[in-house]
């Protein structure tokens, strides 16, 4: 269901003036709520959130996961200040689709973007859809966007058309472009600042250094009040792309080099929020899109223990890793393995910014911050997890079972690819297949026939996805799905 309110607001000619502003907070804020001010005293204050979700990075890419070949100092001391989530899933495995979820709190499938937008693409997020950002921006929060977007390149589809105050990056992935390897149809990639495209196919070398230097200027303009920040890196995606400063810095080459600029990325964001006083007062997160693009071999990164990668509903392609820092608030060096992911992002920062996630539609996300604060108590908050491919419903997970419906997925055909160059997939299939993730992470070993009271536990929870979102694989359209945004001509 649509909020009327909100609808109406965001559809206003008077969009940028002080009425739009005051309409959108008696929409989104509760009633009794305050909404805090630049001049309120620091105490009082809700936390700064800074997101920074990296692109096609895999599970074993940072140090705090296993990597190997290269440091990742900033984020080792992250994680040393704050808490690995290593149970932490994607609500997709690709581009658009896992940055919809993030931003809305809602499984793809719910509200229409699926795959990766494309520069061809007439879709993008739509104008009823409430987005982390805008329940932000109602707070009374500064909000900015520095990197990759995905959720529409068309001006109604833009960040600022969607609760962000700053926007500047690529409009879709960055090998959309005319010098991709096998795909020369595409278009020159644009650069934009605001809603202006300033530039066409840009020195991707400068790519993370200049996201980073705009997310330091944002914060210390915007030191004395509450503010949003989300940073999604363009890297490590290919092509791969690194500034002068990293090059031949690491012994895992071009992608070592990547991730190493990505981690110093890191540190300039929390040295910035130390430098200005706000480090204990800010709620920093780090994970990526969805796992590595295996076809490109020495220019991907890798799922480690984790079965396939980027495409797949394996947890290659689904469990990223995840690092959450708030100094005196979320534990230092701890972990969590509890069940949860980019879908409980967005009620998670609402609540503690004094608000809440829309009441007026179905959110898919849930709190998390029992678990991000070490209660041992605390368990995840979801009964079940769905892995969808497209409308597929091709798995489901209980707590440590997941149980994979017969599907086919994409596997490499041979050896995987090099220097920017793909390797070609083939289709494989899997039938029937119950995991336990506790002892068998890997999904290597079917124990479905050990376990047929679980296997029917989650047969059913999955006809109950069905009848919510749909399911391509078994001809259900689902009774709760939402449009997304069609391109207004």
């Amino acid at each position: 269901m649509t909020n009327p309110m909100a609808s109406a607001i965001k559809g206003s000619k008077f969009a940028n003036s002080l009425l739009f502003a005051l309409l959108l907070v008696l929409a989104v804020v509760p009633a009794g709520s305050a909404v805090p001010t630049g001049s309120a005293r620091a105490a009082d204050r809700p936390p700064n959130f800074v997101v920074i979700y990296c692109d096609d990075l895999g599970y074993a890419d940072i140090g705090p996961f296993g990597a190997k070949g290269y440091a990742t100092p900033n984020l080792d001391r992250m994680a040393g200040e704050g808490m690995r989530l290593t149970s932490f899933e994607v609500a997709a495995a690709v581009c658009s689709a896992s940055r919809v979820a993030l931003l809305t709190g809602c499984y793809p499938q719910r509200v229409g973007i699926l795959g990766a937008l494309g520069p061809a693409a007439k879709l993008g997020i739509h104008d009823d859809e409430v987005l982390l950002s805008e329940i932000l921006k109602a707070r009374g929060y500064a909000t900015a966007i520095f990197g990759k977007w995905h959720l529409g390149h068309h001006p109604q589809f833009l960040p600022t058309r969607h609760g962000f105050d700053r926007y500047f990056g690529l409009p879709y992935s960055n090998d959309m472009w005319p010098l991709h390897p096998t795909n020369k149809t595409f278009p020159p990639l644009p650069l934009i600042d605001g809603e202006k495209t300033i530039e066409h196919n840009p020195d991707q070398t400068q790519l993370t250094t200049w996201y980073t230097e705009r997310a330091v200027k944002f914060i210390e303009e915007n030191r004395e009040r509450q503010f949003f920040l989300y940073v999604p890196h363009s890297m490590p995606h290919v092509p791969l792309f690194v500034s002068d400063k990293f090059k031949g810095k690491t012994k895992r080459g071009l992608f070592g080099d990547v991730i190493a600029e990505i981690d110093w990325s890191v540190g300039q964001i929390l040295d910035a929020l130390k430098a200005h006083g706000i480090d204990e007062r800010t709620l920093v997160l780090f994970a990526s899109d969805n796992g590595p693009w295996l076809s490109y071999g020495n220019h991907c990164g890798s799922a480690g223990p984790l079965r396939e990668g980027k495409g797949t509903v394996w947890e290659g392609g689904h469990r990223v890793p995840c690092v959450a820092r708030w100094p005196g608030k979320i534990p230092p060096a701890s972990g969590c393995d509890e069940l949860c992911g980019t879908i409980d992002v967005l009620p998670t920062f609402a609540r503690l910014a004094g608000g809440e996630a829309p009441q007026d539609r179905l959110i898919d996300g849930r709190d998390i911050w029992p678990l991000l604060a070490g209660d041992k108590r605390a368990r995840s908050p979801h009964e079940a997890f769905y892995y969808y491919w497209d409308y597929g419903l091709e798995a489901v997970r209980s707590r440590n079972w997941k149980l994979h419906f017969p599907h086919e997925y994409r596997s490499l055909a041979g050896p995987p690819g090099n220097d920017g160059q793909p390797a070609p997939y083939e289709q494989r299939m899997t039938a029937l297949a119950l995991f336990d993730l506790a002892a068998d992470v890997g999904e290597t070993k079917n124990v479905a026939a050990e376990h047929p009271e679980i296997v029917a536990k989650l047969q059913a929870l999955g006809n109950r996805a069905r009848d919510d979102l749909g399911d391509s694989l078994t001809n259900r359209m689902g009774k709760n799905r939402r449009p997304a945004g069609k391109l207004r001509e």
